[in-house]
């Protein structure tokens, strides 16, 4: 099987992988953010947190948004140590983030072990205006290796800056990423290797990793989003088949 999904805690679950057993991390935690005020951040949902109060779906919300920006940091820190432990030597990390927890994001990919080469932006160009203020119409991707950058593992040449809006003719969570993107940067693992993301959501880092020919660990605590991601996960390797096989098949 070339995927393999586990249901529970990240934290957890992480601890039962192998040491240097996976290629590259590649995932979009809970951001904790939003809300002008920490009461406001730690204490709405996800949906209220992430969109519009006159939001037409009905998307469900997901677990893990109300920690304080001092547990954000321990948490995530150390997430990304038992995500570094996991990965092989010279793997990469690539880590979404926003504006408010980028500082953040940076120092624990750091504390972790991880040596921090970069920021790439993903750009939204469907965003809202906000009267007498700059639009927020980036999200970041944190990026650092295990290691020095072996080049000769993975002789690809990435974009720092992806422009794609969030789906939203069937979109099935709340900050679901676009599929191009996350196949363009499933590349940063070399081919027939492992990507690892320990909050799959929906599961578009998996599907993009095996529409790319890259294997792929996930873990989700929402037994519904697990459930979503089974199913886009079973589609994508369907597809797959159909196209090696060709329409005759």
């Amino acid at each position: 099987m070339p995927y393999t999904l586990h249901r529970g805690d990240a934290l957890t679950k992480l601890s039962e992988l192998p040491d240097n057993s996976v290629d590259a991390l590649i995932t979009d935690p809970p951001y904790n953010s939003g809300g002008r005020t920490s009461s406001e951040r730690t204490g709405r949902t996800a949906r209220a947190k992430y969109t519009a109060a006159d939001a037409e779906h009905n998307l469900a919300n997901f677990p893990g948004e109300n920690r304080d920006q001092r547990s954000y940091g321990y948490w995530l820190t150390l997430l990304l140590t038992e995500s570094y432990r996991a990965t092989v030597e010279s793997g990469t990390a690539l880590v979404f983030t926003d504006w408010r927890q980028l500082p953040t994001t940076t120092d624990a990919l750091q504390a972790a072990g991880w040596t921090w080469r970069g920021i790439a932006s993903w750009h939204k160009p469907v965003s809202r205006p906000q009267k007498g203020r700059l639009k927020q119409s980036c999200e970041y991707i944190v990026w650092g290796t295990k290691g020095p950058v072996d080049p000769h593992r993975n002789p690809v040449y990435l974009p720092g800056l992806y422009t794609a809006s969030q789906p939203r003719k069937g979109r099935v969570h709340i900050t679901q990423k676009p599929t191009e993107v996350m196949q363009e940067l499933v590349k940063i693992c070399p081919q027939g290797g492992t990507v690892l993301d320990p909050f799959t959501g929906s599961g578009s880092t998996g599907v993009a990793a095996l529409r790319e020919g890259r294997q792929f660990i996930g873990i989700e605590l929402s037994d519904h989003y697990a459930d979503i991601a089974e199913q886009r996960l079973e589609r994508a390797l369907a597809q797959d088949d159909y196209d090696l096989a060709g329409p005759e098949a």
